[in-house]
């Protein structure tokens, strides 16, 4: 069978940092800046929008995309397979993978391009397919799997959870065969593989957080703009265990399933959506909180794309190396869970 492994990362977050004392000037709305920066974890972001720089979804897509594809030492010409994994898309149509594939190439080609749309479990389960399609096809010469988010731009301008939690960026890998990783000499090159995954998902939560407006059943007009119910919108709070219920079951089947002993996991990255639920869930499976990957507190909630991001950061930080098993585990609104192992 046929062996796929990460040949290279980036990632891309727009402007210098804002920290929390400034985006509560910035935006004229007031938060709790100790529960944010002390329970969540953020206490700084990159934010488009507020730095007046004229990028969106896309623009993040290409720019961490190229610094994936630098970092896996490719041609762009080499990429066959393109996935986006977003919920915030550039458009409804066309899908931003084409827009990518586009700005990257630059001329008609025959790779395959397409959105994965699971909330902020896009990524996850965008890795999972690209590898499963690689496996299955051996055309397929490289892949790029891109997460990325812009939620921002649909958070409304009086709405302190969204502008405290939410922010800009994008992770990408490029995957290929394990015998083209790109390393001084290839009697060092480590077994790397990916090892398996698991999915949960739940369409009876679908409306609790999301964005409802702009699709077929919720279409954009004055009455919507005016009675502003559009963009963000929570309709439901969140039930604040729910991911301290959800993950250690996820992570410990999948374990189970891919005949890994939690204690050979090098790595464990999950949603950077709260810090002290990732520490939660680390006592629950009975791991020490250094193996956790946590970068909210510099980049802050960015969805489909922290997941990615928080690898790329540990990469560039020497933390993690080449042959560490590693765990992602993601989950988004309406529900929609996933988690992959694989040996970097």
């Amino acid at each position: 069978m046929r062996k796929i492994a990460i040949l290279g990362s980036g990632s891309y977050f727009p402007g210098e940092p804002i920290e929390n004392d400034e985006l509560m000037e910035l935006t004229k709305i007031s938060f709790d800046k100790e529960k944010i920066e002390n329970v969540i974890g953020i206490k700084k972001r990159h934010i488009a929008k507020l730095r007046n720089i004229d990028e969106t979804t896309a623009d993040f897509a290409e720019k961490a995309s190229l610094n994936a594809i630098k970092s896996a030492k490719i041609n762009t010409e080499e990429i066959d397979l393109i996935i986006v994994a977003t919920d915030t898309p550039e458009y409804i149509s066309p899908a931003t993978s084409i827009l990518v594939q586009g700005r990257l190439q630059g001329y008609q080609s025959n790779t395959i391009v397409f959105d994965v749309a699971a909330s902020c479990a896009s990524f996850v389960t965008a890795f999972d397919t690209a590898v499963r399609m690689m496996k299955s096809n051996q055309s397929i010469r490289k892949a790029l799997v891109v997460g990325v988010y812009n939620m921002t731009r649909y958070v409304r301008d009086e709405d302190a959870f969204g502008w405290s939690i939410f922010a800009d960026g994008a992770g990408a890998i490029v995957i290929g065969d394990s015998n083209n990783i790109n390393i001084d000499s290839k009697e060092d090159l480590p077994f790397s593989d990916y090892i398996d995954s698991e999915f949960i998902s739940d369409g009876t939560q679908w409306n609790f957080i999301g964005v409802y407006a702009g699709g077929t059943r919720k279409i954009i007009t004055k009455e919507i703009l005016d009675s502003k119910n559009y963009g963000l919108e929570l309709i439901q709070r969140l039930p604040p265990d729910r991911n301290i219920k959800l993950w250690p079951s996820l992570v410990e089947s999948l374990c189970k399933k891919s005949n890994v002993k939690l204690d050979e996991v090098d790595y464990f990255i999950f949603t950077q959506i709260n810090k002290s639920v990732i520490i939660e869930v680390m006592k629950i499976l009975n791991q020490p909180i250094e193996k956790a990957i946590m970068v909210m507190d510099k980049y802050g909630y960015t969805g489909s794309a922290c997941v990615p991001t928080a690898f790329d950061e540990a990469i560039k930080e020497r933390k993690i190396k080449r042959g560490d098993k590693i765990l992602f585990c993601a989950s988004g609104a309406g529900l929609a869970v996933g988690a992959n192992i694989f040996i970097y």
